[in-house]
């Protein structure tokens, strides 16, 4: 575990502890799933949308439902450009501090702005009885709960822009599923980690992809 107490990579141990979670995609091909948290952002979403255009990738994003409510056009831009979109909640809550009932009313109220049957928890913290309750909550028939396999650490402002980069690089492989964040509180790593990582991604030989195959 970093001594900023995360985990970069995501320990086997976890992934085998919580197996119903989608922590990476298959690793047969050189794919690579890059995901976007907590926007969208008039701003920084734009930003995000022209580094991938520049690469011909394919990302996720999970948003925040406020946020898509304040930016309507800037979501639809999102799903335009051919990414996928996941559920977020709608202001953010951490799970673990959060009543059940209360932390699904929030997911529910998302689902009014997000149509998706793609959720990750803020913070990565959810319960299970409020994972046992978000087919309801989303009115889906089923849900994938997406979880990841690197953080790049963006939104962690004691880390700076080459470190977010090289956590990106030295732990990204076939499959991984990899978090960023199109937010304000990102974007001093985020300007410079995320060009710079795709670049070298693509040189490496990967493609990128949305998580639409999983979105059925």
């Amino acid at each position: 575990m970093s001594l900023h107490k995360y985990f970069v990579k995501t320990p086997w141990i976890v992934k085998k502890v919580f197996p119903s979670y989608i922590w990476n995609m298959p690793v047969c091909k050189k794919d690579i799933y890059l995901t976007f948290d907590d926007g969208p952002h008039p701003e920084i979403t734009l930003f995000v949308l022209e580094e991938l255009e520049k690469y011909n990738a394919k990302a996720s994003f999970f948003c925040v439902g406020n946020n898509v409510e304040l930016y309507p056009n800037i979501y639809k831009q999102i799903i335009e450009k051919g990414h996928s979109v996941g559920n977020h909640s709608y202001s953010h809550p951490n799970g673990w501090e959060t009543p059940a009932e209360k932390y699904l009313e929030d997911v529910r109220a998302a689902s009014g702005f997000i149509e998706t049957n793609l959720f990750r928890p803020p913070y990565g913290r959810i319960k299970n009885k409020q994972a046992q309750g978000l087919k309801k909550a989303m009115n889906r028939g089923s849900v994938k709960l997406i979880m990841w396999d690197v953080l790049s650490l963006d939104f962690d402002t004691s880390f700076s822009p080459t470190e977010c980069l090289n956590n990106v690089m030295k732990n990204t492989s076939n499959g991984s599923i990899v978090v960023f964040h199109d937010s304000e509180k990102a974007f001093k790593n985020l300007k410079y980690s995320f060009p710079e990582a795709i670049k070298q991604l693509a040189g490496e030989g990967y493609h990128f992809k949305n998580l639409e195959a999983i979105n059925n």
